[in-house]
């Protein structure tokens, strides 16, 4: 089983992508949304080679297709995506996967396909989305760790610095994080400020 970075930004474009990593970003997300496909094509490839140069794993959501054509070896999924994904092909390939969750029977889905981690959102309130799930609370994040084991547990939803101890007291393996930078006034500062949160937690 992987051990994840505890910090695991999500961005919605390569430009963002390419000004966090190279900050000392061990972990990222690209999450394109309503682009074209040949921009979300070259988008990819643009986050593939910059993760790669600086030691990054890069992890794609949504598009496996485009992500497996690419020759990237990590995707995140939604489980509406685990509808029409294809696992096997995934599996053959060596492409890991991380998969969302908000409730037991999906939980109990995603564990049931051996994926590289679990996503528990949103654990605060979040301005990211609306969503028919409410706040899940740290309850909620121990208990998705008891039941999740050595499958690492990715917690998201309004998370900032100041609630990290609380989240990786509670049992998440790592810290999902996108408004919280995205919308900051320094984005460059604010995840200078995760990264150091996190690694003297991770100490």
């Amino acid at each position: 089983m992987i051990r994840l970075d505890p910090f695991y930004p999500i961005v919605g474009d390569a430009d963002l992508l390419e000004t966090l990593v190279p900050l000392g970003v061990r972990l990222v997300q690209l999450r394109l949304k309503d682009r074209p496909e040949a921009e979300i094509r070259a988008q990819i490839l643009r986050a593939k080679a910059c993760c790669a140069a600086h030691g990054t794993q890069l992890v794609v959501n949504d598009h496996w297709r485009l992500a497996l054509e690419a020759g990237c070896d990590f995707v995140h999924l939604g489980q509406e995506d685990l509808d029409t994904a294809d696992i096997p092909a995934l599996r053959a390939a060596g492409v890991r996967f991380g998969l969302s969750t908000h409730d037991e029977a999906e939980l109990d889905r995603a564990l049931a396909t051996r994926p590289a981690y679990v996503a528990l959102g949103p654990v605060w309130p979040t301005l990211l989305k609306k969503m028919k799930w409410g706040p899940q609370g740290l309850a909620r994040v121990t208990e998705w760790k008891r039941r999740a084991g050595a499958v690492p547990l990715v917690g998201i939803g309004g998370i900032t610095p100041d609630r990290l101890g609380a989240l990786f007291t509670a049992g998440a393996d790592s810290a999902a994080v996108v408004t919280d930078i995205a919308t900051a006034a320094d984005p460059v500062a604010r995840c200078r400020a995760w990264i150091a949160a996190t690694r003297e937690l991770a100490r």
